[in-house]
Order: structure tokens, then sequence, then C-alpha cells
């Protein structure tokens, strides 16, 4: 009995003849053939090892990366078979010692390949590395290219895929951006799988779930949405799934693409998603209801829906004795205010409303901004624009010494010198990176109307920046909130002020309509009465 029959008899398959390529070259296909996903996911595995063979060189021959392994498997009736896996993506260890190891050594105690073939269906012969099975070229090439191994057999029109992940990646440390004196010092990496078992070890529950898409016609970059099931809103859920199932792109390099395609408002300056690199902060959103997305190749998640009062948390915060956190709190948006409109304030009093500063301050100032050869406004433009580039470029120390500089040739007033820095500083408070860049880009308006109309200008266009985030929401969730629309418990529980962790009894009313209840009752600690 041929090697094809002997494989319907014991399996049951329908043993499809070789299809006949009617593609041209060395190997039997077109070279230089650009694949689409839909005619790799039309192109089935074929009986013949041969024709699968040729597939995968043409496909990816070219590589250099590319290793092919070829053996039989069996000793009587031996079958071809040919492994592929793609070097420094896979681990070698695993693939000599559980994969390569049992099927050679199985092979020189009298097995038949027919009864190899069905150990290794069963899960016998290869039992500590996971193994499933591929029936078409487009699941066949994304395993290979994400480091997983291919194993052929001649006669078997399917692929079996060994999971043999081994590339290296960056081991968890400390946060870069978002340090804190107390809590967590792990932070996220570029590994999608790592990410979420740092998630997974904080939420120790069958309802943590994560589910996966790929996005990018040619990165195919895996995405892992991340809730909480049951209090996470099933609108939320919805909203998130549409979105990403819209997204039509080449490729997903990093977090922020996926941010730029799925905020509310793309022409909005303010930023609508949330972004951290801490486990613990994504943690804490989940359990308030929020949504978590884990980009792979990326070491930043986002979180969402974003709105203004969330972005302007740190998760020292909750570290913190809720007194002290909230002083830190009010003067994190004392910050925010000042980072945004000093230096229209200085250039609308100098110019304007003299009066309105004290004689001796004024005196002080006049006798500082004698000999500067430019207006108060221009002045304030060009060491605002020269700090931010000195920012980039090199530091916040090196701009102070370059303004430092500029007072001594008496290019600009000492008093400036101050208020660029002061502003410059109190960016640093704001938590979230992008809303940081927000603030630097609208004080420039700030000041042009501050020139123009003085503290009437400046006022007028505080109203419109107000106006503006009024309108806007993070996926159906008011920007503003619970500020506007007002909502008393959430502002009096974690915004304006951070009320003490046994008090919270319940999640934000912002999101979370049921399943409210977040601790038990009577939580506030207190001596035993023995």
């Amino acid at each position: 009995m041929g090697v094809f029959k002997k494989l319907k008899y014991i399996f049951g398959q329908n043993a499809k003849k070789p299809e006949s390529n009617k593609k041209s070259s060395s190997n039997g296909l077109e070279l230089n053939h650009v694949y689409t996903s839909e005619e790799l996911k039309a192109m089935q595995v074929d009986i013949s090892l041969k024709a699968n063979l040729d597939r995968v060189t043409d496909m990816l021959g070219h590589n250099v990366d590319l290793v092919t392994r070829n053996f039989l498997l069996g000793e009587t009736e031996a079958f071809q078979a040919v492994v592929f896996y793609l070097d420094n993506m896979i681990n070698p260890s695993i693939l000599d010692s559980e994969i390569m190891k049992p099927l050679l050594e199985h092979r020189y105690q009298d097995n038949s390949g027919p009864k190899l073939l069905k150990l290794l269906l069963s899960g016998g012969l290869i039992s500590r590395a996971q193994i499933s099975e591929a029936d078409n070229f487009q699941d066949i090439i994304s395993y290979l290219l994400r480091g997983e191994v291919v194993l052929f057999i001649e006669g078997y029109s399917r692929a079996f895929v060994i999971y043999c992940k081994g590339y290296k990646l960056r081991s968890v440390s400390d946060p870069t951006i978002e340090n804190a004196v107390r809590g967590p010092r792990d932070a996220f990496i570029e590994g999608l799988t790592v990410n979420i078992s740092l998630i997974r070890r904080r939420l120790v529950t069958p309802n943590l779930v994560v589910e996966n898409k790929k996005i990018g016609r040619i990165s195919s970059t895996n995405v892992a949405v991340v809730y909480l099931k049951g209090i996470a809103p099933k609108q939320l859920l919805d909203e998130v799934r549409y979105r990403l199932d819209g997204i039509d792109i080449d490729a997903v390099l990093e977090s922020s693409y996926i941010e730029h395609l799925i905020q509310d408002h793309p022409y909005s300056p303010f930023p609508q998603i949330g972004i951290t690199e801490r486990p613990d902060r994504a943690v804490g959103g989940l359990l308030e209801g929020r949504v978590a997305i884990i980009i792979d190749n990326s070491p930043f998640v986002l979180i969402l829906p974003g709105e203004l009062t969330s972005l302007l948390d740190s998760p020292e915060d909750y570290y913190n004795r809720f007194y002290y956190a909230t002083a830190v709190r009010w003067l994190r948006y004392i910050s925010f205010f000042v980072a945004l409109i000093l230096p229209a304030l200085y250039i609308a009093i100098t110019n304007y409303h003299q009066e309105m500063i004290p004689t001796t301050l004024f005196i002080s100032i006049a006798a500082a901004r004698q000999g500067v050869p430019f207006p108060a406004f221009l002045e304030a433009l060009l060491m605002e624009i020269a700090f931010e580039v000195l920012r980039e470029a090199v530091s916040i120390a090196g701009a102070l010494v370059i303004g430092q500089a500029a007072v001594q040739a008496n290019i600009v007033s000492p008093l400036m010198i101050i208020v660029v820095a002061f502003t410059g500083i109190a960016t640093f408070t704001v938590p979230q990176y992008n809303l940081g860049i927000t603030i630097r880009l609208l004080r420039f308006p700030l000041m042009v109307a501050a020139a123009f109309l003085g503290l009437f200008g400046v006022m007028t266009a505080i109203l419109v920046l107000l106006l503006h985030p009024c309108s806007l929401r993070s996926f159906g969730v008011p920007y503003l909130s619970p500020v506007a629309p007002a909502n008393i418990r959430d502002l009096f529980n974690d915004t304006l002020v951070m009320a003490p962790l046994w008090s919270k009894d319940k999640r934000p009313n912002k999101l979370v309509k049921s399943n409210i209840q977040r601790q038990g009752p009577n939580q506030r600690p207190e001596p035993s009465k023995k």
C-alpha cells in the first residue's frame, strides 16, 4: 500500500493529488511575487512536501535567517519531513531538546512513519512544547515570522506549528517617566505576553479578559484589549472594538499609531487617551471600569477613556496619606495653570497694567529692563522658543545656562529668565507627557493675545480654551467630568479631594453604572473595643 493510501486509511483524510503549479521559476513558483493575505489564506497545504517546500522557499527563501532542516520521520516506511524557522527568533535549546531530539530518537526505535505521525498528533511525541495545526499559508507564514517552528510531513495536508519563541526582549525594569518614591518598580516592556503577565499577576481573577486582534496589513501587529468582565461598560467595549476593527493601515509600530486612529477628536490639541508604562496604573484603570489596550513592541499601554482629570492623576497619589495626596494634587493643578498662563500674565501686566504692580516691584522691574533692546512680548517669545529648543536638544539645565548668559549680555531681563524657568519647571509637574506638550503649545497663543489686548485678551483666550474641552468627549465620557457635568461624589472622592482609601466604597459614576461597590462597609480602621 502506498504512502498516500496508508495515510488516507489511518487518518480518514481525503488525500489530494499534488496540484501542478502554473507559476514557473527555478523552484516551480513565480519569483518576486507579492502575496496578499487573501491569496495566502486561500493557499492550502499540499500533501506533497516538495510543493510546500517550494512555496515557503518562494516566499521567504531570499531571507538569510530562514533555516531549513530536512529529516526522516520513522525508520520503517519513513516519511520525509522538514522544519522551518527563523534564526534568532526561536529558542535553540527548546528546538534541540524538546523538538528535534524526540523526532530523531524515535526514528531509531523501530518505529514506522505512520505510527510516529499518530504519536505526534496525539501529543505523545513532543509533549513539552505547545503544538497546533494550520492548513493555510496565511497562518503558517504568520506563525513562522513570529518566531514559531513549522513542520511539514510528506503526505499530510496540514502543517504543525510548534511554539518555540526565543527572541531577546528587554528585561522588566524601573519606570523611566512615571517614577514614584513609593509603589511598584516594574514597568511594561516591548513584549506583549510579558505585559499581559504583569497585569495578571495583580488581578488573579477569571473575570480578567484579554481579547487579541491583529492590526496592520504588513506588520500584522498583535493588539490586546484588556478589561474586567462585569465592571467595564458594554457600550465602552463595543465602541473600542468598533474603532479597532475600522483601522486599515500598513503597519503599527508603536502605541501612538493606535492612539491617533481611535481618538474622538483628532484635531484637538488635548490628549483624549491615557498612556502609562506602569502596570499598577493600568490595573487601577481596569478596576474603575476602563479598558486597556496593549500593543506588541510598545512599552506604553493605552488606557481609555482619558478625561482631563485622570490625565492629571499620578500613581503616587494612591500610595501616600490622603491629606498629603490632596495637597500635592492641588499643587499639581496650580502648576498646570501656571505653566499655561504665567508668560502671558507677565506680558499683559508689564505692557498694559503697570498700575497693578506695587510701586517698589515696578521700579525693580523697570531697572532690570533698562537697556534691554526688545519689548516684553518679543523678549518672552524669543526666550520661550530658545528654552524649548534647548530643552529638546540638551536639557533644562543647558537652557538656564544660556539664559544666564543672555542676561549678562543685556539681551533679556533677569525677571524674564525667572518667569521662563518657573514656567518650564511647572510643566514637569504634569504626569502625562502628551498633556505637557499641549500646555507648551497653547502657551504661545495666550502670549499673542496678551501682547495685543492685555488681560482682556488673556481672559478671552482662556474662555476659548475652556469652551473647547467642554465640547470634547473621550469614548462617550465628557472630557471635563466630573467637573463638568458636576458629580459631587466623584469630585470629593478622587478629584479635588483625595479621600481616604477606607471611604472609597464605590467606583466612579462617570464610567460604571452597575457593580459599583468596590469594598465592604465599615472599612474605617479603629482599635479593637477589647
